[in-house]
């Protein structure tokens, strides 16, 4: 018998900056919007400045957002656009679709 894995995200933030009540709130803004079509969104404990969020399925991971390369942290709207993005592109986002 297969299994068929859902999607998982990763957010991993930095302890040290405090950084837990904004992974934790974009966890739940994903949770919100995607939660039947994922399998998992998990808090990653780090450290240094760290706040990334990766999306891995069974095609490999890629990286949604590094705050050191993207420049500070999403808006939820950006946010969901990118994993919509990988997850299922033609699905409406409605308002976070619209400017």
């Amino acid at each position: 018998m297969s299994e068929t894995r859902m999607p998982r995200i990763s957010i991993t933030y930095c302890t040290q900056c405090q950084w837990l009540l904004r992974a934790a709130w974009m966890a739940q803004e994903l949770l919100s919007t995607f939660g039947p079509d994922l399998g998992e969104v998990a808090l990653v404990p780090g450290t240094g400045g760290v706040f990334e969020i990766r999306y891995q399925d069974a095609a490999g991971e890629a990286m949604i957002w590094d705050r050191k390369a993207d420049g500070g942290f999403p808006e939820a709207k950006l946010l969901k656009q990118r994993v919509r993005d990988r997850l299922d592109p033609g699905r409406d986002l409605g308002h976070s679709d619209r400017k």
